[in-house]
């Protein structure tokens, strides 16, 4: 008697490079701003993000995108070559988003972006297979390939209203083989996918992987000045009080969550102060 095959069980777990994590990356806002953003690392050392010509800076949307491929690339079993192949609608879904015309459009852009952005270290990012700090450019996928769905597979489109015969596509994309060594040599921080995606704002899911990084290398408690924070994140705010503002959703959003334990933000002698309690 035949048995059904089992459904795949999805990766609950996200390695991430700890490396970039606590760096600067994403804007929190999908604004068309192509400046640049510029980092001075806590050893001295440099780290720029640098648009491609007459492209904006990746957002709030790549960065979803940027946790998914590395969900799937340790689904995948951290393959050597760091290629990984999907279709756009079955990684829309996984994402969580709605599938149509539109976010179509947005998941190419993304991936376009992830490979156009130059991330340019000068003693800033850190090498896990050297152990040192290391100074060069590269980008988060080192390739993109999309191909359109073949012709004798588009008669299926007409049972979704939403989609036009030129949205459906199969992706192969190679991820930095800079974030692979450090995944390889246990340079990572780990979240669980779910909770990730059950934070509705891009600052909550940005601020929990910064805190894992936190975890990571100070323990349960972290105090950071409230401007080496926003530099981090980062903020485009910069006053106290409107950084407050900004933070305090987010900071909601992780106590709910279980993440942390308390968020306090206090001015010390003429510094203002944030110290985390991280939960077990």
């Amino acid at each position: 008697m035949s048995q059904t095959p089992r459904r795949r069980q999805l990766s609950r777990t996200v390695i991430l490079d700890r490396a970039l994590e606590n760096l600067p990356l994403f804007r929190l806002s999908d604004s068309g701003e192509e400046v640049a953003i510029s980092y001075t690392a806590d050893g001295g050392g440099r780290w720029r993000v640098l648009p491609a010509p007459g492209e904006r800076l990746p957002g709030t949307f790549d960065q979803d995108v940027y946790v998914e491929l590395l969900r799937r690339y340790h689904e995948a079993g951290a393959p050597p070559d760091g290629m990984l192949s999907f279709t756009l609608h079955a990684f829309l879904r996984t994402m969580g988003r709605r599938v149509d015309g539109r976010t179509y459009e947005q998941l190419r852009s993304a991936l376009t972006r992830l490979q156009r952005t130059t991330l340019e270290s000068t003693n800033a990012w850190f090498d896990a297979s050297s152990g040192t700090l290391w100074t060069g450019q590269f980008t988060v996928l080192t390739t993109v390939s999309i191909d359109r769905r073949r012709l004798t597979d588009r008669d299926q489109l007409a049972l979704f209203s939403a989609l036009t015969n030129n949205e459906p596509g199969d992706a192969h994309v190679t991820l930095a083989p800079q974030l692979r060594s450090n995944i390889a040599a246990g340079f990572t921080i780990s979240l669980v996918a779910a909770r990730y995606q059950q934070m509705s704002s891009p600052m909550a899911r940005r601020l929990y992987r910064v805190l894992h990084v936190a975890r990571a290398n100070s323990g349960r408690t972290w105090q950071v000045p409230l401007e080496r924070l926003a530099e981090q994140l980062p903020l485009t705010q910069r006053y106290p009080s409107h950084l407050q503002r900004v933070l305090q959703p987010a900071h909601e959003m992780l106590l709910a969550a279980g993440i942390l334990r308390s968020a306090v933000v206090a001015q010390q002698d003429k510094t203002w102060q944030v110290t985390y309690q991280l939960a077990d």
